[in-house]
């Protein structure tokens, strides 16, 4: 079958060896599988799925071939039982004629019926069911998934497998017992005898070829292992049930049974066949043992764990069987596994609710009975049987004698057992308190002032009195004093009912250490302190009302402050509540409560900038010549003399943005014609770049549009020609000078060399274009990376070495002879110049770039609907503009690094760093102001 199944092209070379057939002289050929070869892992599984693939491609859901196929084939053995003759032989003959059509041919058919294979060629046949066809007398024997069947008594027998094993040792003993195949399980009161001593050999630890066993358990091992010889006379009837109780009027039940002992537990299930006439049979199905588990566990719990083995195989026996089974029903002879069984799982401990759960999930709906241990099958397993005791018709072989007669005759439950009182959970009482609302107060969650909350509750004070008239000053002192005390007994419910009744607080309090005391005029609860005896202070300053921060009567009455006072600093807030109310925590409440505060905030807040963003690609262009990436800037303006006359001339700075190389130039004004002439010029010199960046400058944007149009009127051919080389502007944000910082801190030195040379004397403008050519050699001439004071150090590079071959420009030239100005040596010796400064530029100074110098600190980003102010430096922090962010620009690691915000009917776009994030609006009158502040 699997030479049938060939390899996919991907899959051959996996599966190459070497061959030389045995001649070391020769070097060994390479072969590749083209099939499916033995021996490998996959081979099986796929094996199978190119079988049940053909079968599925060429019938249809429903048909017996692919129900055979689906259930009835183990690799490529197929064993099915049908109940008609005619049946059987369309089956045969379908399943060989689709199969052929894959290239699997099926062959070794054997039948307990001669008639359903006699009309297949000889080579289709197996050899025994030839003998059997040609009469020669003998019962032919068909090995069956490790079980022998006699096709002419029908009926399945073990082989005995006698292992060569001359000293008993751990790992001669584990073979022997591993060599006993028994998918039935009808074995198993034999094997588990084996499984038992084989755990008290493992008592001692020991190792797999100790020959050095205990006496008594060597003694036990050699008379198991003498009845191997017995093995061969066990055997068992293939039919579950007689012909005469095979017809469709039967009805079929399942009876699984289960036990356990100290050793071991298990269970054995039996099926049932039941004619109309009352008349019973009964068949064995199959067995499972388990070996009781080292750790001592009570009879309860092992049985528990046989009932779940029981479940267990029930489960696996129904899924299998084809049969019509019309009822299923489980025995133990445990009461107690009956009484949990029929209870909760969730009232029992972990080990017995879990099993309780799967038992009941698998049995829901099956029953469960009570079987005394005299009519238990499954005590055969506890108890073990010896391989000629199960040979001969027993109950193990045969089912318990009352499952052959009617039901009315079948053990019968005893009443509910008691539950064992240690198997139970500890009990958790939950209960649940609703306390109603008491109406009589004001609810401080609904106010956004303290002095709207005081109103409402000296309304609510004085309606409820009955009074007539404007409340007078006692009802806002009452009123306030009411709140005061409800906020207390919200916050510090057992405290306050401790001191009303003269009862000092637990230990465990939270006002432990203010020596708290109660108010019996006012009552509220104070501080005690230390300050009683001095004379000078205000009662209220001795003895200030204690008050708990999270409440919402605190939070409103710290705002309350912090409007009286115009929005000071914390301390002074702090100070100011300190008079007559100590809050716990006060000092962070108050900050808490101003961070929250939108003109606080608005006072005070800085920007907050998000995780310094990662290198660029244009920062990043390795391998490129200089200038590739640019950034420029201009600066100035500085004075020269035309004539009589004095007029302004600014500086133009082109900054390679991967090599820091510069580029110096003058302009005569600060238009978009002297920006493209300067741009012209420097392209002439330093080679046309890929990308310009810059700030929002008018000059630079009107190149921008101006370039733009000139490519537009272009001829197309012309265009076509030029597209690949247009030079692409990019722009910062406005104000962002941080977002061109590498070509701003270059600036900085031109003018400090400037400052320092020309000071504020007046020159010509051949003046001051010489001395801005030496600024930008001296700048060019310095060094990338770290300068070492070892001589032994190579030099750092610099810009220089890149544009002109040297350090600097002081260094000579290298001279060639007048023979070879047209070889390749100079061409190499510039090829070597640039190889060493991009090799010393990755080297000592690239991974510089690494480290954050700021903005080290991940910050949340700013999203659309928040309210921020704009930062501008240029006028009063009183007149920042408001607005609110309408969207955002997120850079490529999802970090917001520049917004658009929107003030009024204008819409602003400025980087994160100019932003102040501003608390949400409260109340409308905030709303309707902030805007156009």
């Amino acid at each position: 079958m699997f030479h049938q199944v060939r390899l996919l092209p991907e899959d051959k070379p996996l599966l190459r060896f070497l061959w030389r057939n045995l001649d070391r002289e020769k070097q060994p050929d390479i072969y590749e599988w083209q099939v499916l070869p033995f021996g490998t892992t996959c081979s099986p599984c796929c094996a199978t799925y190119a079988l049940q693939r053909h079968v599925f491609d060429h019938s249809q859901p429903g048909d017996q071939v692919r129900d055979s196929i689906e259930r009835s084939f183990y690799v490529d053995n197929c064993l099915q039982s049908l109940s008609s003759l005619d049946e059987a032989k369309l089956l045969v003959d379908s399943l060989r004629d689709l199969l052929a059509t894959g290239g699997f041919e099926l062959r070794q058919w054997a039948s307990n019926i001669p008639e359903v294979i006699c009309h297949l060629p000889k080579e289709a046949r197996s050899e025994s069911s030839e003998l059997w066809l040609n009469q020669t007398g003998e019962d032919p024997q068909e090995f069956a998934l490790g079980l022998r069947w006699l096709c002419n008594s029908d009926t399945l027998k073990y082989k005995c497998r006698l292992l060569d094993c001359p000293k008993p040792t751990m790992r001669n003993i584990y073979k022997v017992v591993a060599s006993q195949y028994d998918p039935l399980g009808f074995i198993v009161p034999y094997t588990t005898r084996a499984k038992i001593l084989i755990q008290h050999l493992w008592a001692k630890h020991r190792e797999w070829d100790d020959p050095v066993l205990p006496e008594d358990l060597l003694r036990t091992w050699h008379s198991w292992q003498g009845e191997l010889q017995h093995l061969s006379q066990i055997n068992l009837t293939r039919c579950y049930a007689s012909p005469k109780m095979d017809v469709p009027d039967c009805t079929r039940q399942i009876h699984v049974f289960c036990d356990a002992s100290e050793k071991a537990y298990g269970s054995v299930a039996y099926l049932r066949t039941e004619n109309p006439e009352g008349g019973a049979e009964v068949s064995f199905l199959s067995a499972r043992s388990r070996v009781a588990p080292k750790r001592q566990l009570s009879m309860p719990r092992l049985e528990l764990c046989a009932a779940l083995t029981g479940a267990q195989l029930a489960s696996l026996v129904n899924r299998e069987l084809t049969l019509d089974i019309c009822s299923c029903f489980l025995w133990t002879d445990s009461t107690t596994v009956l009484t949990w069984l029929q209870s909760d799982s969730c009232r029992f401990k972990v080990f017995v609710g879990t099993r309780v759960s799967e038992i009941q999930e698998l049995t829901s709906d099956y029953t469960w009975r009570y079987v005394d241990s005299t009519n238990n099958p499954a005590d055969d397993i506890t108890r073990g049987k010896t391989l000629v005791e199960l040979a001969t018709d027993n109950r193990w072989r045969q089912g318990p004698t009352f499952l052959w007669q009617p039901q009315d005759h079948w053990p019968i439950t005893p009443g509910q057992g008691n539950i064992d009182s240690c198997e139970l959970r500890k009990s958790i009482c939950c209960n649940h308190v609703s306390v109603a609302e008491d109406h009589s107060f004001p609810d401080p969650n609904q106010y956004n002032s303290f002095k709207d909350l005081i109103e409402a509750a000296v309304l609510l004070r004085h309606g409820v009195a009955g009074k007539q008239g404007n409340p007078t000053a006692d009802d806002y002192k009452l009123a306030e004093t009411d709140l005061l005390r409800k906020s207390q007994q919200d916050s510090f419910p057992e405290d306050f009912d401790c001191l009303a009744i003269g009862r000092p607080v637990q230990s465990s309090s939270r006002l432990i250490t203010l020596a708290p005391e109660y108010d019996p005029v006012f009552q509220l609860i104070r501080v005690g302190g230390r300050l009683r005896r001095s004379e000078l202070l205000d009662p209220d300053t001795i003895h200030p009302v204690v008050l708990d921060p999270a409440h919402k009567v605190t939070q409103l009455l710290i705002q309350d402050m912090d409007n009286q006072l115009c929005h000071p600093g914390s301390e002074r807030v702090f100070a100011e509540l300190r008079r007559q109310f100590w809050i716990l925590r006060g000092r962070a409440a108050v900050k808490k409560q101003q961070h929250s505060c939108f003109d606080c905030q608005k006072w005070r807040a800085k920007p907050v900038v998000p995780l310094m963003a990662d290198l660029p690609q244009a920062r990043l262009q390795l391998f490129k010549p200089a200038f590739f990436s640019t950034g420029m800037d201009c600066f100035g303006p500085f004075t020269v003399k035309v004539g009589r006359r004095n007029e302004k001339r600014w500086g133009i700075l082109f900054k390679c943005l991967t090599t820091r190389a510069i580029h110096i130039d003058l302009l005569h004004s600060l238009d978009t014609d002297s920006f493209l002439m300067a741009l012209r010029r420097f392209i002439s010199r330093r080679g046309k770049p890929s990308e310009l960046l810059s700030d929002q400058g008018t000059n630079f944007k009107g190149g921008d549009r101006e370039l733009q149009e000139a490519f537009k009127a272009l001829n197309p051919l012309l265009q076509a020609q030029l597209a690949k080389e247009q030079i692409q502007f990019k722009f910062n944000p406005p104000s962002s000078p941080h977002f061109g910082g590498a070509w701003e801190r270059e600036i900085r030195s031109i003018k400090s060399a400037l400052y320092a040379t020309l000071q504020s004397q007046s020159m010509t403008e051949e003046v001051l274009r010489t001395v801005l050519i030496e600024v930008e050699g001296i700048l060019n001439s310095k060094p990338l990376g770290y300068a070492s004071t070892d001589v032994a150090d190579p030099n750092p590079v610099t810009p220089n070495l890149l544009l002109m071959g040297r350090l600097d420009p002081s260094l000579p030239q290298a001279v060639y002879h007048e023979s070879e100005l047209l070889s390749r040596r100079r061409w190499r010796h510039t090829q070597v110049l640039a190889d060493h400064f991009w090799r010393q530029f990755i080297k000592y100074y690239l991974p510089n770039l690494q480290t954050r110098s700021k903005w080290q600190k991940d910050t949340d980003n700013l999203q659309p609907g928040m309210i921020v102010m704009i930062l501008d430096p240029q006028i009063p922090r009183a007149v920042w503009p408001v607005g609110q962010i309408i969207n955002v620009f997120p850079g490529a690691d999802g970090r917001i690094r520049t917004a658009e915000v929107k003030i009024k009917d204008k819409v602003y776009t400025r980087p994160v760093a100019r932003l102040i994030k501003l608390p949400s609006i409260h109340n409308t009158d905030k709303a309707e102001k902030s805007p156009s502040t």
